[in-house]
């Protein structure tokens, strides 16, 4: 099912399985910023990724001497919501495990997403209760895919991605090696980089700590920036085809609180790296926010 929240400047369409953004069409200047979802590239527009994000080493885990296996991002981003709240410019969306994944996942949970428009910002707020007499453990992540180039006279070349770092903090970047992470090392600066193909060679950039990124064009005012203070990670992403040095004409800039396995991981998801550790009854809540221009 389709829900549709709106103001004067945006129109937002969102799925209710997986409570999935599928459509943002800006009023004023009549664009669509969202990625078409076209499987020939990627099926998807912007899967909230939970309980992991990234892929497990041999996707799988142990858990209180139990192994369960997982595929990448695990599977909250296939789930059936229900609308709980709606208004005009808010939509709230909310499912609950009831013992659903237990074979993969042996803890019970209800998560919330909810989207509030302001002006031509979207804010993305997730909420996960944790049901269990015991510490509950997970990674959660956004996936949101923006289509580029915006305009028929510009080329992808003529984006860039502008980093704003968290104050205080060294920025790390990481690097992808048969889908599993490990550090690369600290970035000092963080100029503008120039969107090309060759940037997506190795699947996904990584950082931690950055607190925003604007993904914008030379040749216009057009473009969207996302705002994500405190998050400790974030990931860019395109398809890239090896055969041609081509990309998909997107770009994905995901907000996450967690990341892939690392190569020597215990495989223990209560030492997985960037896990988040819940306590009993316990209520996580984060939100993003999405500018179009």
């Amino acid at each position: 099912m389709k829900q549709i929240i709106e103001n004067d400047w945006l129109k937002v369409e969102i799925d209710s399985q997986g409570a999935e953004i599928r459509a943002v069409e800006h009023k004023k200047n009549k664009m669509n910023y969202m990625w078409t979802g076209d499987s020939a590239y990627w099926g998807r527009v912007s899967p909230v990724l939970f309980p992991i994000v990234g892929r497990l080493k041999g996707d799988r885990y142990q858990l209180d001497g139990n192994t369960y296996e997982m595929s990448q991002h695990g599977f909250l981003r296939d789930a059936d919501f229900e609308l709980s709240t709606h208004s005009a410019e808010h939509a709230s969306f909310e499912t609950a495990s009831k013992g659903r994944f237990k074979n993969i996942y042996p803890y019970e949970f209800r998560a919330f997403i909810t989207y509030t428009l302001n002006q031509n910002s979207l804010s993305v707020d997730w909420k996960i209760e944790n049901q269990n007499n015991e510490e509950m453990y997970f990674s959660i992540g956004a996936h949101p895919a923006f289509r580029i180039p915006l305009l028929e006279d510009e080329e992808l070349e003529d984006y860039h991605l502008k980093f704003t770092p968290a104050p205080h903090k060294e920025v790390m970047e990481y690097e992808l090696e048969n889908a599993l992470v490990h550090e690369k090392g600290i970035r000092t600066n963080l100029p503008d980089i120039q969107v090309q193909p060759e940037l997506f060679a190795k699947d996904a950039m990584i950082y931690s700590h950055i607190d925003r990124i604007e993904l914008v064009s030379a040749k216009s005012k057009h473009g969207i920036e996302i705002g994500f203070a405190d998050f400790p990670f974030v990931g860019i992403w395109s398809k890239y085809n090896e055969e041609n040095n081509s990309m998909a004409p997107f770009v994905c800039i995901e907000p996450w609180y967690g990341v892939a396995d690392t190569h020597d991981t215990t495989g223990n998801l209560k030492e997985k790296y960037g896990i988040n550790q819940l306590e009993a009854g316990g209520i996580f809540q984060k939100l993003y926010t999405m500018t179009f221009k």
